[in-house]
């Protein structure tokens, strides 16, 4: 849980990098790599929830 934690701090870390890094220069690159880096943590946090999801299940079963 831990790691999922500082993942999330690095997450939000570089997305307002790159937030910060297009309003300084206006270069479309960092708004590029903001969304793919928002489309990773989606991907991690689907993961997660459906290793959680099925561990919750197989407890029940």
């Amino acid at each position: 849980m831990l790691l999922l934690r500082i993942l999330g701090f690095l997450l939000l870390l570089g997305i307002g990098a790159s937030a910060l890094m297009f309003a300084f220069t206006r270069d479309r690159r960092w708004l590029r790599f903001a969304a793919r880096l928002v489309q990773f943590a989606v991907v991690v946090a689907a993961a997660f929830l459906a290793f959680y999801l099925l561990e919750r299940l197989l407890i029940i079963v």
